[in-house]
């Protein structure tokens, strides 16, 4: 099995740093075939721009989806997001390992989503019309290949629980799960999110490198997030309401993943 790990933090002596040490370690004692694109390290351009579009016209205005819809079907892409997409298209399984800053992924992995994520990549694909509305939410480029979330906070736990006053870490990241993995056809594994990651001591550690060692033994097998799929009769077209049957007393994000 090919994996890529997206690695985004700026400190290789960090928590987020061991852990990946960590998965390397793990996935080469499994016999995986690995690539890491360690963000920082590349020194990632993060803000989409009008560079990224060879093809544009110096006098012509930016729309980044349709500049971006040309240049990958021109395949003229800058030559980091072109990089990015094969790995991608090798890659059976994606990991993505960051800190949770503010409620969110650092800066410089949402502008890997923002630049590697072009049109007719990522979105734009397939057809739309009165039964289907393109190739998303489990449909996609990416459908068949896994991806999951290895996440650090700096609460605790309980802050991060359905009555925590952060939210519902599921809640948190479901905009990353739900509408950046799934949306181009990722099945999307159940996410390890590991707490107050600038406190972790010894015992805290063997337990992270415990759950790490576990999920990568069981990397083939661990069931995906079973979230509803877009163009399979659950919702309506070209409205993308879910049916109102379906709901069955669930509220928020709940209601778009299936018993």
């Amino acid at each position: 099995m090919n994996v890529l790990i997206i690695y985004a933090h700026p400190e290789p002596k960090s928590l987020n740093g061991s852990i990946l040490n960590i998965l390397k370690e793990q996935l080469n004692l499994a016999k995986y075939n690995i690539k890491i694109s360690d963000l920082y390290a590349q020194n990632w351009k993060s803000e989409v721009s009008r560079e990224d579009f060879s093809e544009l016209d110096a006098d012509s205005r930016l729309k980044v989806p349709h500049a971006s819809g040309i240049s990958t079907a021109n395949g003229s892409l800058s030559a980091d997001v072109i990089l990015e997409q094969e790995k991608l298209l090798w890659a059976d399984t994606v990991i993505f390992l960051f800190p949770l800053w503010w409620y969110s992924m650092p800066a410089i992995l949402k502008g890997w989503f923002d630049r590697v994520y072009s049109y007719g990549f990522a979105y734009g694909v397939g057809e739309h019309n009165d039964n289907k509305w393109g190739e998303r939410f489990g449909e996609g480029k990416l459908q068949g290949k896994k991806a999951m979330l290895i996440v650090t906070a700096g609460g605790w736990q309980e802050h991060y629980s359905s009555m925590g006053i952060n939210g519902s870490i599921d809640d948190l990241l479901f905009p990353i799960n739900h509408n950046m993995l799934f949306y181009p056809g990722f099945d999307v594994l159940p996410p390890l999110v590991f707490y107050q990651a600038d406190r972790t001591a010894k015992t805290e550690f063997e337990m992270i490198k415990q759950a790490i060692i576990e999920r990568v033994n069981t990397l083939e097998v661990t069931q995906a997030i079973n979230y509803r799929k877009q163009n399979f009769g659950d919702y309506t077209i070209p409205q993308m309401q879910l049916k109102p049957h379906l709901v069955n007393g669930k509220k928020g994000f709940s209601i778009h993943t299936k018993e």
